[in-house]
């Protein structure tokens, strides 16, 4: 049961813990109560003694009890990250005074999260990359994720559109909003999808229990829209597979991903979503270390000229050869 005290900030927060509830660790009740909040800032919070127990503070690993009282009084203080420059290698597309086109590679992140330090998450990253190669890049994203306007996962690669002042990143912004941005990926999945062609267009939300995971069945999801078209058929010795264009009306957190694997049929490489490591039989396996789901298409307005880009990308050599032992006699 959970009692919100009416005041601007949404703090404190008040909750009692159910008879169901009873000997769950208070890090992990609190991660699914503030479903909004990472499992870092949680355990930031009760090690800032901002979590109060029966009016104490505790542990992170305190063993709840029924009908006992637990008090949030405030937001995780986090101290402020600014990216870091790296010279790492980038495939530059496109790039003109106001906007670059990057072909990101799987396995690189985007940017560092929120709860990230400069010896971890913070290095690597498409942004540090980016600050190292373009000498000026949009603010409007913060000292974390500056010139980034959309953001692609770690495991996935292709076309990613980045903006190198605030004028660009506003509009290119509100053309995102306004579902003016065209974007074509490349995924292959498990099993012999049954339609030709289909939309998906199942809301999404973060797993509450799984906190790395998002979902088509909870409740109060953000709306999502996906469309697939079947372009290639695959019986192998290792199982059916299905290659598809998909194409995106929403930009949702692994939004493609969890689609597919709604309809039973995730995208190979994505065991987070269903996908086995490891493909065929006994004898004859096959795996891939990344998802195979790949941005091959972008189109967009230029911010300033007003001219109609198109770019596209093939997808990368891992992927095509995959593809080739599958399809191998």
């Amino acid at each position: 049961m959970l009692f919100l005290h009416r005041k601007m900030s949404g703090f404190p927060k008040a909750f009692v813990v159910a008879p169901d509830e009873a000997n769950r660790r208070l890090d992990q009740f609190l991660a699914v109560q503030l479903a909004e909040t990472s499992r870092a800032r949680v355990q930031q919070l009760i090690k800032e003694q901002k979590v109060l127990v029966e009016g104490k503070p505790a542990k992170a690993s305190l063993r709840l009890s029924a009908g006992e009282k637990i008090q949030v009084l405030g937001n995780p203080t986090i101290a402020p990250l600014r990216a870091i420059a790296e010279d790492i290698p980038l495939e530059i597309v496109y790039e003109d005074e106001d906007l670059a086109v990057i072909d990101k590679p799987a396995g690189m992140t985007v940017h560092a999260g929120a709860g990230a330090t400069e010896d971890e998450r913070n290095r690597g990253t498409l942004v540090n990359a980016l600050l190292h190669h373009f000498r000026n890049l949009s603010s409007v994203g913060g000292d974390l994720r500056p010139g980034i306007v959309h953001r692609l996962d770690k495991s996935t690669s292709g076309l990613i559109l980045v903006a190198k002042n605030d004028v660009a990143h506003r509009k290119l912004a509100a053309h995102f909003a306004g579902r003016e941005i065209k974007k074509a990926y490349i995924a292959l999945v498990h099993g012999a999808m049954k339609a030709e062609k289909g939309t998906i267009k199942s809301s999404i939300s973060r797993d509450r229990i799984r906190r790395t995971r998002m979902t088509t069945r909870g409740t109060g999801g953000r709306e999502a829209v996906s469309h697939y078209v079947v372009t290639k058929r695959i019986k192998s010795k290792f199982g059916k597979f299905t290659l598809l264009e998909v194409k995106i009306d929403t930009g949702r957190t692994h939004q493609i991903r969890v689609h597919l694997a709604s309809l039973g049929h995730p995208v190979v490489g994505d065991a987070l979503y269903g996908a086995p490591r490891e493909m065929g039989s006994r004898n004859s396996r096959v795996s891939l270390a990344r998802n195979f789901l790949h941005a091959a298409e972008l189109q967009f307005v230029h911010p300033r000229t007003g001219e109609m880009m198109k770019f596209a990308r093939p997808i990368p050599e891992e992927l095509e050869a995959l593809i080739k032992t599958l399809t191998r006699e």
